[in-house]
């Protein structure tokens, strides 16, 4: 007979919320760690990421303060050991609930160390081996190290280890000019860093389309951050007590003197050292566990939820994965990935919210697109908080009248994006959401405006 009913290796963002709603339903389960519970979100990713974002907005506005009648007498000053401290402490919190609650549940037991298959129903921890008939991969994934010459003999940062730097860095030069690259580097900048962002491609954030990249250059170029494009060819070596950066850019010096080097250039997924083998389950070329809608492996029984199956790279799709296995568990569901419209934040100041596809995806998809837009300098509730960078648009269809996307850059852009991707969920027209009444003065209320005035793309 099995020991356990389910085993879940990994307690990132949708391991313990699986192992939790497995147990309420009687399940006896296994959840396996070999770090920190609550996986990259909690410890290295969201949570500790958007505390620092926080501290720094603060530190912005507070410089700003001149620009609302608000008087500060003394120089501002970054205090970095607090604000890390002050991360520790929302970080500690977020971890110790989760391994509480875990702890909490009878049918629930966690299990400390590095798991590994021996076979399709069993895994190795440790000294012991648990046997189970459901078998869950919620491995995630860690920083990419890329092929840059010179990297072995210097010493350099990722989201991970920047997390426990404590000290202000002079210079801090970001390879990597999408995401995790430009939250890091408008944070810091605000900290009070010289920032330089080093990106290979022509542009900033290349899977969005070119407006928006454009608009988030200029909304950190006013900040003082360097951004330095098309840099193909790029090497590192020692320089004094930092790092030289050699880029092969169109434009400026070919060197970059910097004090701390930081890695933003992507992910890679925690499959390497589990023992795949043994259990027959098929990985793509790039690590990822193959799954099928329902987040099944080709081995039965065994599924791979979060960032380690390839289907998306967020803690909301990881959370999504959990909702979809357990709903057709143990509700009797379909649920699929197919379900669920792409969407996510960028969390600079102002953020991006994203649903859907872009402008030019649409259009490479064979559609008939019409957008609507609207820039922040026309939008009433930003000019009153006096954050007027960025835009909003909507892409519609022109043949069927469904939302197709939108991408709103501005002041609660994360929040009121939801308001446009609530309709997609539901298959609503644009015209239903033209004719919606929003609340005045707010971001949101420009949706239906917008609406009423497409233009062809």
């Amino acid at each position: 007979m099995p020991d356990f009913d389910a085993i879940i290796i990994g307690a990132g963002q949708a391991g313990p919320a699986l192992a939790l709603r497995l147990g309420q339903a009687g399940r006896k389960v296994a959840i396996v760690e070999r770090d920190l519970v609550g996986g990259t979100c909690v410890n290295t990713g969201c949570t500790p990421t958007k505390t620092l974002v926080a501290s720094a907005h603060a530190a912005h506005m507070v410089r700003r303060a001149g620009e609302y009648g608000v008087t500060i007498d003394s120089p501002v000053t970054v205090d970095m050991k607090r604000v890390m401290a002050r991360k520790d402490q929302v970080v500690l919190h977020s971890r110790h609930g989760l391994k509480a609650a875990l702890e909490a549940d009878p049918n629930v037991t966690l299990r400390r160390g590095h798991a590994r298959f021996l076979s399709p129903r069993e895994v190795r921890v440790g000294a012991e081996t648990l046997v189970a008939d459901l078998i869950f991969i919620n491995v995630g994934g860690r920083a990419a190290t890329p092929p840059i010459a010179g990297l072995a003999g210097i010493d350099y940062l990722t989201n991970s280890s920047l997390m426990d730097l404590a000290i202000l860095p002079r210079h801090l030069v970001i390879v990597g000019g999408s995401y995790i690259g430009l939250e890091f580097g408008q944070m810091y900048r605000r900290f009070g860093s010289a920032v330089t962002i080093v990106e290979t491609g022509p542009r900033l954030i290349q899977r969005e389309d070119e407006d928006v990249s454009e608009a988030i250059r200029v909304i950190l170029e006013a900040e003082g951050i360097k951004i330095r494009l098309n840099a193909p060819c790029i090497a590192v070596e020692k320089h004094g007590g930092g790092v030289a950066v050699k880029v092969d850019c169109s434009d400026g010096p070919p060197d970059i003197e910097g004090s701390h080097l930081l890695l933003a250039v992507g992910r890679r997924p925690n499959t390497d050292d589990l023992g795949l083998d043994a259990a027959g389950v098929a990985t793509d070329a790039r690590g990822y566990v193959v799954v099928d809608d329902q987040l099944a492996t080709n081995v039965p029984g065994i599924f791979a939820l979060g960032d380690c199956n390839g289907k998306g790279a967020f803690t909301h799709t990881a959370y999504n994965d959990h909702e979809i296995v357990a709903a057709n568990l143990l509700d009797g569901g379909r649920r699929g990935v197919s379900d669920r419209i792409d969407t996510y934040a960028l969390y600079i100041d102002p953020p991006l919210g994203r649903a859907g596809m872009t402008v030019a995806q649409a259009q490479k998809a064979g559609r008939s697109v019409l957008v609507g837009s609207r820039p922040m300098t026309r939008v009433a509730r930003a000019v009153e908080k006096g954050e007027t960078q960025g835009f909003m648009k909507i892409a519609v269809d022109a043949e069927t009248n469904a939302i197709l996307g939108a991408a709103i850059l501005g002041p609660g852009g994360d929040e009121v994006v939801h308001g446009v991707l609530d309709m997609m969920i539901a298959k609503a027209p644009a015209s239903l959401l033209a004719e919606a009444m929003h609340i005045h003065p707010t971001v949101s209320e420009l949706v239906p405006t917008m609406l009423g005035d497409l233009r062809p793309a």
